[in-house]
Order: C-alpha cells, then sequence, then structure tokens
C-alpha cells in the first residue's frame, strides 16, 4: 500500500494513532539497544567477549537512524531548520560519532548521546500530564531568569569578598596561594560540599569559614524561593502545554483547537 507523503510525516512527528505510536514505540526500543550496546561495550571483559557482536549491532543502530534522520530531513519542509535545532542536532550526533569512529579510535563510545533522543519520544507514552507539568517548570524558571540572575551575581560578589579575604589571611602556608585559590574554597564552602583540600588554620580564618558555612545554609534556600513564588503565580494561570505538532514544519506546543500552524500556516486538519 502506498503511503503518501503527508501520511508519513504524520506517522514520523506525531503520535496520536497507532501508526506513529508504533513508530515511536520502535524507535524508542532502539534508543534503549543502542545505549545499553554501548555500555556494555565499555566492560573490558565484555568487549573482549562480544566485541565483534556489539560491532555488527552498533553498525545496525547506526544504519537504522541514519535512515531515520533522512527520513525526517526529507518530510519537514525547514530542512535547515530542523538540522539546526535541538532535536536536529541530537539525531545527527547519534550517528555521527559512528562514522567518525573508521578514522578516529574510541569515539563510538560518544554515541550514548542518543539517550537525549528520549526527550523527544516520550511523548508514545502519551504521558501529556509530565510534559505538561516540564513546561510549566520550564516556563517558571525562565520567569525566574532575572532574579536569578542578580542572585548570582550577589553570591558571586560574597565568593571574591571572602576568597580575597582568605587569600590575605591564612596565605600561602594554609594552602590558600591566589585569589581564585581562595575563591574555589568559598564555593566548596558555601556550597556545603566541603572537599577538605584547603582548610583554614588560624583563628580568624576558622571564624570566617563558620561565617561563610552559615551563609551556604541561607543562600541555598534563595532560588528555590524565587522559583516556587514564580511557579505559584504560573499555576493560578492554569496554562498546559500540548504535544500537537506541525507535520510540515515540525512546530511544536500547538493548542488542540488550532485549525493551522502558528508557524508555517499549514492547515492541521
Amino acid at each position: 500500500m502506498k503511503i503518501s507523503k503527508k501520511r508519513l510525516a504524520h506517522i514520523v512527528f506525531e503520535s496520536d494513532d497507532r501508526a506513529s505510536r508504533t513508530f515511536d514505540l520502535v524507535l524508542l526500543v532502539l534508543i534503549f539497544a543502542s545505549v545499553i550496546v554501548a555500555i556494555l561495550d565499555s566492560v573490558a571483559h565484555l568487549r573482549a567477549d562480544y566485541g565483534a557482536l556489539f560491532y555488527q549491532l552498533e553498525l545496525l543502530f547506526t544504519f537504522l537512524f541514519t535512515l531515520e534522520y533522512l527520513l525526517r530531513v526529507w518530510l519537514t519542509s525547514r530542512t535547515m531548520k530542523y538540522v539546526s535545532s535541538f532535536y536536529g542536532i541530537v539525531d545527527l550526533l547519534a550517528i555521527l560519532p559512528v562514522y567518525l569512529s573508521f578514522l578516529v579510535a574510541n569515539v563510538q563510545l560518544l554515541t550514548v548521546v542518543r539517550s537525549l533522543r528520549l526527550l523527544r519520544v516520550i511523548r508514545i507514552l502519551k504521558l501529556g500530564r509530565y510534559l505538561a507539568e516540564a513546561d510549566f517548570i520550564r516556563r517558571s524558571l525562565k520567569a525566574s531568569m532575572a532574579k536569578i540572575q542578580i542572585f548570582l551575581f550577589t553570591v558571586l560578589t560574597v565568593v571574591l569578598i571572602m576568597g580575597t579575604m582568605m587569600y590575605l589571611v591564612e596565605g600561602p602556608e594554609s594552602g590558600f596561594t591566589s585569589i581564585p585559590k581562595g575563591m574555589y574554597w568559598a564555593i566548596v564552602t558555601m556550597t556545603t560540599v566541603g572537599f577538605g583540600d584547603i582548610t583554614p588554620v588560624t583563628t580568624l580564618g576558622q571564624f570566617m569559614a563558620s561565617l561563610i558555612m552559615l551563609l551556604g545554609y541561607a543562600i541555598i534556600a534563595v532560588p528555590t524561593g524565587i522559583v516556587s513564588s514564580e511557579m505559584a503565580k504560573m499555576k493560578s494561570a492554569d496554562h498546559h502545554a500540548s504535544t500537537r505538532t506541525c507535520t510540515h514544519c515540525g512546530k511544536d506546543g500547538l493548542d488542540p483547537s488550532d485549525h493551522f500552524c502558528r508557524e508555517c500556516g499549514n492547515s492541521l486538519d
């Protein structure tokens, strides 16, 4: 049975009928399998025993993903937009490492980048609720960006001041050989990581370290409060994301009530 280009585009880009869900499901299985093969191939004794099988499977996966990539390029009306988009770059990176492996050794290990493709095919699970929440979080973070930037600038100022003071108080004898080294210590201490590779030994230095430790707990809570506030505002708007996609140009997030694509004007009915 002959399939039109429009119908094929619907199968590849959408996930609202049996054929398109089957396509995404097969693609999802191939992605999982290729990532597992790449992981197993990194284990020395498994590569010694099954290296030839892993290599053959990787060639098979690469061939299938190459066909899928070329299919997407052919079906979309805006080729360069797809090729330069996030998912277009990820799709290319999914096949490029194996081709480069013919020229450079061990580049095939980069095929784990295929796991990023799961961000798209997660639509086959029909988890519109979770995708809507993901968009909700993204919009909340975007709305919080200005406040977070001011917050990060303030933190950077504190780190610079504390790093400089520790450099002057402790000096190279305690490991604070430069201001950047002191700033590194301040970041590690403020974030409560505490590697312990550099520690103050003087009384004044230990007092300053105690202050920055206490300050760290307060600083960690600030961005959480900023984002939570924006999430509360977004929640009151009750806006939900849509998984509808234009099969002509690949535009995502179209409203279910749209009859035409807001990007290219193609009919969605």
